[in-house]
Formats: structure tokens, C-alpha cells, sequence
């Protein structure tokens, strides 16, 4: 690679994969892989169905697709970005990563063969020393090569945000690692042709591995205490937007606000960090604790729902079920946890959500979601997902659809406490 042309495998073409691959193919040849025959079928045909890429910029790619690693030919960068959930003990489920870490290892003798020296890179979210301690062995057992002399680690968390514009692959500052001085300048030479951010060289794997937990952990900790002083307000009977402005205005106040925290990130890498601790024998309180106010705030604002209401049941329309306003992604949305705590308070609940997926929803959480927006009438119409779509009818057309004495909640305060209820 003296000329610095390698050529890419990015395994997982997901919402991390995917904008990845496609900034590395403006700049190296790049094949991407997905064991999801549909997903390949349908980025194929233009079309991604997490709406991160428009179809143009998927059809214009010379990117090369396949359905499993083994049809790549050979290459010097393997990047594995494949999920990294929790199962249902809130521990790190690295299933994925280890079928992943299986399938890399079946192709690299052939890549270490032709004299490339292939580097393993691993995006997904982990705890510090996975890479090396668990994904490592999987890799030589399988490819019956020595890490370190036939084949290398490197580890570039990703920064993925869904939804975001401005904080895109090619623009943020990109975290490297690599198993030796000679592998981290290749990885940063990789990184550094597709980012305008830079990137910065994190001192070991293990490093880099913490710098991605810790990153969504303090945001977790901070919406945790805004979730906190939103219910001591509400017992005081003021408006936490109200105090977050007051306290706004002083010039080292953090701008985080309260409401539910679901997603594939902030709500499930603070697992994975407290999973190593408690490894080391040390009890993570702060995150654990933090954890356990977000986990239940979909249940407290249920409760506040029905206290509101005067502790009857009726009916309620939810406006959105995905875990952040604008995109499709389903993945642990609280919301759904809020919708089912009213229907355990006795609320006849019917959702809609014009970003989400009808058969997502339908098999991630036993959800019917409604085809069009219903008129109505509800005793209760809550926008629990402040997508562009419900702010451009209004707070008037939302108000069209209450019956008489109803109520309007608005979780994100984004209607700036015209709403009859509100964090």
C-alpha cells in the first residue's frame, strides 16, 4: 500500500455502515456487505431504508455490494459495524460482532496471502477490550493466522447520529486506534481521506473503545438528572422548560433537556460499560443510576398522563413511535413502553407515526399503527415524537382532534408551554 490505494470491506450496512462505505468508495474501492438479502436487494435499486442516504447519492456510488464476505476479493481493510445490542438482562449481547468477527476470519488467509497485511477495523460499540480479548482469538481461530504478524486490530468508534445533517461521517473528527504504530498511520490515512474533521490518535484500542461508552454515558447521566428535577418540578408545580431558560442564560449551564431515552446508543452503551466495571469488581453507581431513571420515565409520564386526566382511563391518540423525531429508526423506543403503561391505566391507546415502519412496528413491539392520522375525537393526544410532520399541522389541528374537557400533552415542550400538559 505504498501508494495508499487499499482496497475496503465494510461488513454491516446499517446506519453506521452504510455512510461509511459510501465516503469510502468516493476515495478507495469499496466493497459493502450485509447479510440482509432484502437490505442488499433494496440498496441495489436506490433505495435505504433508514433514510440516512438519498437515492441519487446511493445510485451514483461505485460502490460494490454483496451478500456475505466471502464474495469480496481480498482486501486490506475489514470494517465491522454491525449492531451491538443488550439482551434482556441489560447485558452486552456481542453475538453479532463475534459472528461478524467469524465470517472476517474465514476470508483473511486469502487476503494475508497475497501479501497485504489485512487490518481488522471495528466500529461497533463495545467495552474496553473486546477487540482484542474477544474478537482477536475469534479471528485466528478461524483464519489459522497469528494477530499481530498476519493480520492487525484497529478500532474507529462511530459517531453516527440518525437524522443528523450536520454531524455527517465525512465532517466529524474520527477516533482512531490501531495494534501498532505502522497500523494506526494506515488507518488514519484511511479515516483522514474521508473526513474533513481529521482524526485524532487515541494511545491504544482500549483507549478508543472507552472514549465511544463514556461519550454516550454522560449524555445518558445528564438527560437522567434533567428526568430527575422534571419530576421534583412537577411536584412543585412548575415547568421544568421554564427553569432550564432561567437556567440557560448562565454561560457554562449544559443545554440537556428531559423525556424518554431510547435509540441504539445513549439508552445501551452505558450497559456495556457497566458490564466491565462490575467485571472488575466495581459497582457502577452513577451509571447504573442513571440508567435506572431513564429506563423508567416512560412509566412516570404515563402516570402524570392519567393523574392529569383525573385518574380515568379514556381515549388516546400517541403521535410518533420512533426514538427521535424525523427518521424511521425503531430501535428501543421508549415510546412504545409509554403507550403500554396507559393501556395497563386503562386507556384505550392508538399510535401513529408517518416515519415508522407499519411491519417494524408490528413485530418489534405488537403494534398496529394507525394508516392515517385519526380526527378523532380523544381525551387525549399526546406528541411524544415532535416530527416535521405533526409541527406543520399545528397546535391547533392537534387541538381539532380532542373531545370536550380533553387533554393535549406535549413530551418535548417543543410547543413552548401552550400545551395543556408538559414536562
Amino acid at each position: 500500500m505504498n501508494d495508499f490505494s487499499p482496497r475496503v470491506a465494510v461488513i454491516g450496512l446499517g446506519y453506521v455502515g452504510l455512510p461509511l462505505a459510501l465516503a469510502l468508495a468516493r476515495h478507495f474501492e469499496t466493497h459493502g456487505v450485509d447479510v440482509d438479502k432484502g437490505r442488499i436487494a433494496e440498496l441495489r435499486t436506490g433505495h435505504d431504508r433508514t433514510g440516512e442516504i438519498e437515492e441519487p447519492a446511493l445510485t451514483a456510488s461505485p460502490i460494490t455490494l454483496h451478500e456475505g464476505v466471502e464474495s469480496c476479493p481480498p482486501c486490506d481493510f475489514y470494517i465491522v459495524t454491525v449492531p451491538t445490542p443488550i439482551d434482556g438482562e441489560n447485558r452486552p449481547d456481542l453475538d453479532l460482532v463475534v459472528r461478524a468477527s467469524r465470517s472476517v476470519g474465514a476470508v483473511l488467509a486469502g487476503a494475508a496471502a497475497e501479501d497485504r497485511r489485512p487490518v481488522v477495523v471495528y466500529e461497533s460499540t463495545v467495552y474496553p477490550g473486546v477487540t482484542e480479548d474477544i474478537c482477536a482469538p475469534v479471528l485466528e481461530e478461524v483464519s489459522g493466522l497469528i494477530c499481530g504478524k498476519d493480520f492487525f486490530l484497529a478500532y474507529s468508534p462511530e459517531r453516527i447520529n440518525p437524522g443528523d445533517r450536520e454531524h455527517t461521517v465525512d465532517k466529524i473528527t474520527k477516533v482512531v486506534s490501531g495494534q501498532t504504530p505502522e497500523v494506526l498511520d494506515d488507518v488514519s490515512a484511511l479515516y483522514g481521506a474521508v473526513t474533513t474533521g481529521g482524526v485524532f490518535r487515541a494511545s491504544s484500542i482500549k483507549v478508543a473503545e472507552a472514549a465511544k461508552v463514556i461519550e454516550n454515558a454522560q449524555r445518558d447521566i445528564n438527560i437522567a438528572f434533567m428526568n430527575e428535577i422534571a419530576q421534583i418540578f412537577s411536584r412543585i408545580g412548575i415547568s421544568t422548560w421554564d427553569v432550564l431558560a432561567a437556567a440557560g442564560t448562565k454561560w457554562n449551564f449544559l443545554p440537556f433537556t428531559p423525556g424518554l431515552v431510547g435509540g441504539h446508543c445513549i439508552g445501551i452503551d452505558p450497559y456495556y460499560l457497566a458490564h466491565r466495571a462490575r467485571e472488575l469488581g466495581i459497582e457502577p453507581n452513577v451509571i447504573t443510576a442513571g440508567r435506572g431513571i431513564n429506563d423508567s420515565m416512560a412509566e412516570w409520564v404515563a402516570g402524570e398522563l392519567h393523574t392529569a386526566r383525573g385518574g380515568k382511563g379514556g381515549s388516546a391518540l400517541v403521535l410518533g413511535l420512533t426514538f427521535k423525531e424525523n427518521i424511521p429508526d425503531l430501535r428501543n423506543s421508549k415510546v412504545a413502553d409509554l403507550a403500554a403503561a396507559l393501556g395497563k391505566l386503562g386507556h384505550s391507546v392508538t399510535i401513529h407515526d408517518p416515519m415508522a415502519d407499519p411491519g417494524e412496528a408490528r413485530h418489534e413491539y405488537g403494534v398496529e399503527l394507525a394508516a392515517e392520522l385519526p380526527a378523532g375525537p380523544f381525551d387525549l393526544v399526546l406528541l411524544a415524537v415532535p416530527h416535521g410532520d405533526y409541527l406543520a399541522l399545528g397546535l391547533d389541528a392537534l387541538r381539532a382532534r380532542l373531545a370536550p374537557g380533553g387533554t393535549l400533552a406535549d413530551l418535548k415542550g417543543v410547543f413552548g408551554g401552550r400545551a395543556d400538559w408538559s414536562l
